[in-house]
This record gives C-alpha cells, sequence and structure tokens, in this order.
C-alpha cells in the first residue's frame, strides 16, 4: 500500500481536474506544507477560445482533485536520485553533496 505521499507524487504528470471549479490541466507541483496541507498546482492545458495557449496555475487542496487520465505528459523524476550524479531532470542541474 501506498502511502499519501506516493500518491501524491503520482500525481504529477496526469491530467486532473478540480471537483469545485471544474478547473482541468495538469499537475504539475506537489506541496507538503508545515501544517499538513497537501496542495497541488493545475496548470491549464488547451488553447482559450480566441486560439491563445491558457494561461494560469492554481493551487488547490488534494482531496478537491479528481484524475481525468492517469497518461502522465512526462516521466515524472526519481526524487530518491536528487543531489547525484545520475540526476538528470529539472531546470538545472543540482548541487552534489
Amino acid at each position: 500500500m501506498k502511502s499519501i505521499v506516493e500518491e501524491s507524487l503520482d500525481l504529477l504528470g496526469m491530467t486532473v481536474k478540480d471537483k469545485i471549479t471544474g478547473i482541468t490541466g495538469v499537475a504539475s507541483s506537489i506541496d507538503f506544507d508545515l501544517y499538513g496541507c497537501i496542495q497541488v498546482i493545475i496548470t491549464p492545458t488547451g488553447l482559450t477560445k480566441t486560439g491563445e495557449v491558457k494561461s494560469g496555475s492554481n493551487w488547490l487542496d488534494i482531496n478537491r482533485i479528481e484524475i481525468v487520465s492517469k497518461k502522465k505528459i512526462m516521466k515524472t523524476p526519481d526524487y530518491t536520485k536528487y543531489g547525484s550524479k545520475e540526476t538528470v531532470n529539472g531546470c538545472a542541474l543540482k548541487p552534489i553533496k
């Protein structure tokens, strides 16, 4: 059985929807805060009615999220390897301890 941390991280890259507002997009970041809240950033996908790329990101409580598609847009980084020479994902090289 997976922990809530593993289940939360599994959402990264999946298409998800906020049950309350209907916002749909890719789960692009997960936050675990000091007070025990787990939140997800949903980055909108697709185009607006005028053909522009949708903008904005929204932090939402994980309990409001439902999975639309488990097909991930990209491979999720292996965070257990951060700080090692094997780390290749991310916007910049990570420091090696």
